[in-house]
């Protein structure tokens, strides 16, 4: 028994030593065995000027039976700003490089571009070449490279505005010191590096327009995968925190996204003096709250939160009013934990053992809905808080606190989660469109963020948004 398996574990082994014999590693000469390519242009998102780009990767492959040797590989530019990897290997060029037949290498392409005399975002494109017996062929490589201004580890010791000259970067984190003011104009764009965060100790006065929002995002301008930006990617840089002795804050027009803890409040319920107001801006996708204000007087306007693992909105005491705002929630990497409006210190039975004041909030004309609970509280019995003609998804009654409330309806945003598409306008058939009272709409939310007149119609919408007509499909 055992010489038969000897035998027959023989005759395997000589059979692979034959198959593999049979491999074709005969390298052709001719013009026609052309190589074939994942893809005839290599295209990086923008990226910073002397900052090196995320790494990009081209497959190239030998669809001919026999094997080939590229004589050449390398840029058409000798002073390119771009950097090659080819099999596993470093360099500028690259010489007899084999691919056996019907196989293939990975070639790596990263660029660094260098500083450009303009604030606008400059082409750097080249083409890489490869040489095959005789035969050249190019794969078109291009980037933009914008400058950038970087700001690291700031502490601001006297008044400072920033600008839409070209993007701030911020690394670890800028700090506005008691007794200074930040000033940010219409279209600034502020990119945070990990974990970096804006700490406002004195005031912020960030005011965009209609058209010219203020960004406040990550650093990360490339793909997380082939079409889908790192942009919606949560937890990307710190966020902005208020501290307790900063008051007179206004975000305006102002589009905050993709950090770990949203705009964080705190004012030691000193409710006198307005902590922060928010005009027609939309926080969102963050892996904490988007929004957290503890025994503070903060007021919003024409404004989307939404997007958060835990509570969209998670207010503590102190005194809120919310006019012509959306809440949402359909965040996509973890289970939701929280509630799109959370509501603590509210009730009376709250403030047992506690000298913090109960919280005063108004909700008008907005919408609340999407995935997990809507609130937090389901019963506001004696209770300052107040939801006046607010959509909601689950079923109930007016009571109280809700008043003229419209229950169980979906208000058809535009949002399709699965395909990453966070759009909060309304769809024609929206129970939402011309809701509204007229008589909650004041001068800081007579127009939405796109500058669209709110009773240019008659009875406002409810929500952030103006409803607008779709137009005629052709």
């Amino acid at each position: 028994m055992k010489l038969f398996r000897y035998v027959i574990l023989t005759l395997l082994g000589a059979l692979g030593l034959l198959c593999f014999s049979c491999i074709d590693d005969d390298i052709t000469t001719s013009p026609s065995a052309v190589l074939t390519f994942s893809r005839d242009t290599v295209s990086f998102d923008t990226v910073f000027t002397e900052i090196g780009t995320p790494t990009a990767r081209l497959i190239v492959r030998n669809p001919n039976k026999k094997g080939v040797s590229i004589s050449y590989i390398g840029f058409k530019d000798p002073e390119t700003r771009y950097r090659l990897n080819v099999d596993g290997q470093s360099g500028q060029t690259f010489h007899d490089v084999e691919i056996r037949g019907r196989d293939s290498i990975y070639v790596f392409i990263e660029c660094r571009p260098e500083a450009s005399p303009t604030s606008e975002p400059a082409l750097i494109e080249d083409q890489l070449q490869f040489v095959t017996n005789g035969n050249t062929q190019e794969v078109t490589v291009e980037a933009w490279g914008q400058n950038v201004t970087r700001l690291h580890g700031v502490v601001m010791e006297s008044d400072m505005t920033l600008d839409a000259t070209q993007p701030y970067v911020v690394f670890d984190s800028l700090v506005v010191s008691e007794g200074t003011t930040l000033h940010v104009t219409p279209g600034t764009r502020l990119l945070f590096h990990d974990d970096a965060k804006l700490r406002v100790e004195g005031t912020l006065d960030a005011r965009g327009e209609a058209g010219r929002l203020i960004d406040m995002r990550g650093d990360r301008l490339d793909n997380v995968l082939p079409d889908i930006s790192y942009d919606i990617m949560a937890g990307q840089w710190g966020g902005v925190s208020f501290a307790p002795g900063s008051f007179g804050n206004r975000m305006e027009y102002v589009n905050l996204r993709s950090s770990k803890t949203g705009v964080t409040v705190d004012s030691c319920a000193d409710l006198s003096r307005q902590k922060l107001l928010l005009v027609n801006s939309w926080l969102h996708n963050s892996q904490g709250n988007v929004l957290t204000s503890r025994y503070a007087n903060v007021d919003a306007y024409g404004c989307v939160f939404s997007e958060a693992a835990n509570d969209v909105v998670a207010l503590y005491g102190g005194r809120h009013k919310f006019v012509q705002c959306t809440f949402a929630n359909y965040y996509l990497f973890s289970a939701i934990t929280g509630s799109m409006i959370a509501l603590y210190h509210a009730l009376p039975e709250d403030v047992a053992g506690s000298d913090q004041p109960l919280m005063e909030a108004e909700f008008e004309n907005g919408i609340i809905y999407g995935l997990g609970s809507e609130l937090n509280e389901g019963d506001l019995t004696g209770s300052s808080v107040y939801l006046r003609r607010m959509l909601l998804g689950s079923k109930g009654e007016d009571d109280a606190n809700f008043l003229e409330c419209i229950w169980d309806s979906d208000p058809l945003f535009y949002t399709v989660r699965e395909d990453y598409i966070f759009d909060y306008r309304l769809r024609p058939e929206s129970p939402a469109i011309g809701a509204g009272y007229s008589t909650y709409v004041t001068d800081l939310c007579r127009y939405d963020m796109y500058g669209l007149n709110r009773l240019a119609a008659g009875a406002p919408d409810l929500g952030a948004f103006v409803y607008v007509s779709p137009p005629p499909e052709e």
